[in-house]
């Protein structure tokens, strides 16, 4: 029997029920990836029997029509600002492994522009990794209007929607203070756009811990980038082509230390026994790399995440209602950046 869309005429949902023998609801439980959620059973030969008739008569879903039958689209919206960091990777990778057995697809937005899109598009979920002090009352108007909202940031209150927080400034410490135990000569990688000249909590968390520890902030030791993976590594290449180069580096984001890693095996240093690098992130990247990043970050961050978001997306289990994740930052100490006693420093 060829495929009922060879002949001209669009596969029915009725046209799948008649020639696997079973009814139309059985069809559309079946196709619509539910089962094993506690609805109504169906066993295996049945399941495979309609999804045999479906693929015969290439019949696919109509899915404008289910979004309005059920108020789901089967879509979840990341919102991530760059792409190309580990971190936006590490989101995107544990979202996709959580959504797949659900029948879920997420959709990602890589310039940050979500309250245009979210005004124009429904998704049974959404993330926003950044929100703009001007993009707050947005946050709010969505959620009133029933927009599922998770929202990474560490100001923004939980007003309808759910608010991830982790706090950077005291693990930040904790990576320059690891670094303290076997260096003086210690530089800093950060985006000149939102730490140094603007003040922010990742750079400060560097200048503070060098300060206490008496030692001088030396402005040619901060290597400012335009916050691409590229302007990280040339940067990090002018720190450590200095004729008194920093002997360790602490960037403010994993994708940076990533980079400063490949900027010192390029000039021939042995990372983790040249130079020390840490990052800020706790990446999936980072980890995986040789060597391995040393880095701090929350434990389990992005499973949680991903569990969350699509908890909200389905319903299921129940969730509560929405509020704030903390997630406290912890030291993991990797080749890049092994433990040192501090009568070893390096001058």
């Amino acid at each position: 029997m060829a495929k009922a869309g060879s002949t001209g005429v669009r596969p029915t949902i009725r046209m799948v029920a008649e020639l696997a023998g079973v009814s139309t609801a059985t069809v559309s439980y079946v196709l619509s990836g539910r089962r094993g959620d506690g609805g109504p059973g169906v066993s295996d030969p049945t399941a495979e029997k309609v999804k045999a008739a479906a693929e015969r008569l290439g019949y696919r879903p109509n899915q404008a029509a289910r979004a309005i039958r059920t108020g789901r689209t089967n879509t979840v919206i990341l919102s991530l600002t760059m792409l190309s960091d580990p971190w936006s990777l590490s989101v995107i990778e544990a979202v996709q492994k959580a959504a797949g057995p659900l029948g879920i697809t997420p959709m990602i937005l890589g310039d940050a522009d979500w309250v245009k899109v979210l005004g124009t598009h429904n998704a049974d979920a959404v993330f926003v990794d950044a929100v703009r002090p001007d993009q707050r009352d947005d946050l709010r108007k969505l959620a009133k209007h029933g927009t599922t909202l998770v929202v990474f940031d560490e100001e923004v209150q939980a007003e309808g929607f759910d608010v991830i927080r982790s706090i950077a400034g005291p693990g930040c410490r904790m990576a320059v203070e690891h670094l303290l135990h076997g260096h003086r000569r210690i530089a800093c990688l950060t985006p000149a756009t939102s730490e140094a000249t603007s003040g922010g909590t990742r750079y400060r968390a560097y200048a503070d811990v060098l300060s206490r520890a008496g030692i001088p902030e030396r402005e040619d030791y901060v290597g400012l980038f335009d916050g691409t993976s590229a302007g990280a590594y040339a940067a990090a290449t002018r720190l450590l082509s200095m004729p008194d180069r920093p002997t360790a580096i602490y960037a403010t984001t994993d994708y940076a230390a990533v980079s400063a890693i490949n900027a010192a095996q390029r000039l021939g240093l042995a990372v983790g026994a040249d130079v020390d690098i840490i990052g800020v992130g706790n990446t999936v990247e980072g980890e995986r790399m040789s060597p391995s990043l040393s880095t701090v970050g929350p434990v389990d961050f992005f499973d949680k995440l991903a569990r969350l978001l699509l908890r909200r997306a389905t319903g299921h289990p129940a969730p509560e209602s929405p509020g704030v994740l903390d997630f406290p930052w912890h030291l993991f100490v990797r080749e890049s950046a092994p433990h040192r006693s501090a009568a070893t420093k390096l001058y």
